[in-house]
């Protein structure tokens, strides 16, 4: 099954505090739902296990995911590959930010991915909105860690 998703959060924070968060693995892993441990490898490398329950499958997902910095494209590729339960995730998101020149920052962000196995057999639509909620979830986040802006959790997890 493949997906693809895009979206923008308007942040309240200056292009560089957000860029540093978008940059930071801890931080970037911290905006994960249902986090069960995160190992930062290095500086743009990290290991996080998440709970994930998608209708009757519910277990744990490890994901290897790699931060790729692109400052003079002012983006971050996010680039996570993932199993469980037998099944596997591969995602590439893309955040492109821009810096509003009044002290806030708009990142518009686009994600694909690709999943393949019991957890992809679930039923197409119930997978697809729950990956939409997850990844919009995250970026609500970013959000919400660097500004105190509540983001409300994804349902269904």
């Amino acid at each position: 099954m493949k997906v693809h998703y895009e979206g923008s959060e308007k942040i309240p924070a200056p292009y560089d505090k957000v860029w540093e968060f978008m940059n930071t693995p801890d931080k970037v892993a911290s905006c994960l739902p249902d986090v069960v441990s995160t190992d930062v490898k290095d500086v743009t490398h990290f290991t996080t296990v998440v709970k994930v329950g998608v209708g009757m499958v519910r277990g744990n997902f490890t994901f290897q995911v790699a931060l790729e910095p692109n400052a003079d494209a002012k983006q971050v590729s996010v680039n996570i590959h993932g199993s469980g339960l037998g099944s596997v995730v591969d995602q590439t998101a893309v955040a492109t930010l821009k810096d509003e020149g009044d002290g806030t920052t708009t990142l518009d962000w686009a994600c694909d991915a690709t999943i393949s196995g019991p957890v992809a057999t679930v039923g197409g639509r119930v997978l697809d909105a729950q990956a939409k909620r997850i990844i919009e979830y995250v970026f609500t986040q970013v959000r919400e860690k660097l500004t105190g802006t509540p983001a409300t959790a994804p349902s269904g997890s």
